[in-house]
């Protein structure tokens, strides 16, 4: 039999009972979990940028006093400033996961893991925008008393009390908000590919 008739019968052979690796098989599915956090992270960028550029409206939005615009835009421009360190942060994370092919038992791992970093980085992001957002809402419940209540004697013991029940009612909502995010956009996502590492090491 001559090199021709050795590919003819190459070709001719059937190709239905060729078995995939199943090591091969996992690897592969843990792809769409992590397609789905890019694609989430790639959402994320345009949600924020909208949001900043929204925020940065909102005085004239809600017609605040003149007064008022000078602290605002001070706090916004802080605001903006740890956005961007943030943005830039998970964006490199982002271009870092496009370039990710999940082809080994290693390079999973290393995925796994650097999602998981991000993942404590986002909630470092979102833990470093609170006191901003607290300081918002404390700015607009002073703005709203103001125009009800004389505040030219001080704050009295009412006053006082419904700064604190803002101040903790915000943390605690941001808190709880943040840990749904990024469970639900994120963390049930590197939960699979951490299933896929699991039943690897059990081949």
């Amino acid at each position: 039999m001559d090199f021709n008739d050795i590919q003819s019968a190459w070709n001719n052979e059937k190709t239905e009972n060729v078995v995939v690796p199943n090591h091969l098989e996992k690897l592969q599915s843990a792809n769409t979990p992590l397609d789905m956090i890019k694609k989430n992270l790639k959402n994320e960028f345009v949600y924020q940028i909208i949001s900043i550029v929204l925020l940065g409206f909102v005085p004239f939005i809600h017609r605040l006093p003149e007064k008022a615009f000078a602290p605002f835009y001070l706090l916004f421009t802080i605001f903006v400033a740890v956005c961007v360190y943030y943005l830039v942060k998970l964006y490199i994370f982002y271009k870092r996961l496009n370039k990710t092919a999940l082809s080994t038992k290693d390079s999973l791992y290393e995925t796994y893991f650097d999602i998981r970093l991000n993942m404590e980085l986002y909630k470092t992001f979102g833990f470093a925008l609170t006191p901003f957002v607290v300081l918002f809402m404390l700015g607009f419940t002073y703005l709203e008393f103001s125009k009800k209540t004389d505040f030219s004697t001080g704050l009295n013991n009412t006053h006082l009390t419904v700064l604190f029940v803002v101040v903790g009612v915000t943390i605690l909502i941001m808190g709880l908000a943040l840990e749904w995010w990024v469970h639900h956009f994120y963390g049930k996502y590197a939960k699979e590919i951490r299933k896929v590492i699991d039943e690897l090491k059990e081949e």
